[in-house]
């Protein structure tokens, strides 16, 4: 049964069967040909600039969009660079005031200290030189009051003695 296969496939190819060598394979390679170059110009070259404008549009952009991020973070570095400097200052300016008031504040209070010092020495010099006054005007009229009592006891003569 096999070799009436085989004797019949030999029997059709030599027929024209199933690979038939004549002028229709190269005109059908031709067609191939022709066509491939047809859908190469109008297709597939138009098809392939429009993609390649395409990618070199995203490819442009992308460049042009890390630039501006390279340059964002940049700035944004820069800007805390400057915000920490400038907290750092504002910082020193508030520690200096704060001293200052602190000086200020000691100072004035010193002073008010002294003038308060000065005001209770002043204060004692008056009340002491009023204790003296009065002692002394207590002592003449004791000595007022002593010498009326020895006159009326003694008499008048006797302290005129």
């Amino acid at each position: 049964m096999t070799h009436w296969t085989i004797l019949l496939a030999v029997e059709e190819a030599a027929e024209g069967g199933l690979f038939d060598f004549n002028a229709t394979l190269p005109f059908m390679a031709l067609q191939f040909l022709i066509l491939a170059a047809i859908l190469n110009a109008i297709f597939y070259k138009p098809l392939t600039q429009a993609i390649d404008e395409r990618d070199e549009y995203i490819r442009s952009n992308k460049q042009e969009a890390k630039e501006r991020l390279a340059k964002a973070e940049q700035l944004a570095k820069q800007y805390e660079q400057e915000l920490a400097s400038s907290r750092k200052q504002a910082q020193q300016i508030i520690a200096q005031a704060q001293a200052d008031a602190q000086k200020m504040a000691a100072s004035e209070i010193a002073a008010a200290m002294q003038a308060a010092q000065n005001q209770r020495e002043q204060a004692q010099k008056e009340i002491n030189q009023q204790k003296q006054e009065a002692l002394a005007s207590l002592e003449q009229q004791v000595d007022a009051l002593s010498r009326q009592i020895l006159e009326r006891l003694l008499g008048s003569e006797l302290v005129n003695s």
